[in-house]
């Protein structure tokens, strides 16, 4: 849990968390054209008024949970299932840029492997 293989792999998640997260609130990436279908549901999340808005901030908190080492089984848990929907948003919305969603996925769930003794309690 302490390596140092360990640390790097949660402190990018952490970043890319971060990153994505306040993109959300304030967006300052460079836009590129979805598939009508993605930016259609993108759109419709935004016209909620909270969905978006939600994600982010449990993206924002999960990362700065783990940026500073605090309750990381519990974050890497809470953003379990939203990385399989941003992987399910990709694989069948836009295909384009799946290999962040891959990458976040993967760096989850390693992570989740890593911290593994932490989850034994649940499953006995």
């Amino acid at each position: 849990m302490n390596s140092t293989f360990t640390k790097l792999l949660r402190m990018i998640l952490a970043l890319l968390l971060l990153v994505f997260g306040a993109n959300k609130i304030y967006p300052f990436l460079p836009i590129f054209s979805m598939p009508p279908a993605a930016a259609n549901f993108m759109e419709s999340l935004q016209s909620t008024g909270y969905v978006l808005y939600v994600v982010a901030v449990l993206e924002i908190c999960i990362g700065l949970l783990l940026l500073f080492r605090k309750w990381v089984p519990f974050a890497l848990l809470v953003l379990a299932p939203i990385s399989i929907n941003i992987l399910l948003f990709h694989l069948f919305l836009d295909v384009s840029s799946i290999w962040v969603a891959i990458v976040i996925v993967a760096l989850n769930a390693i992570l989740i492997y890593k911290y593994w003794q932490s989850y034994r309690q649940l499953f006995h």
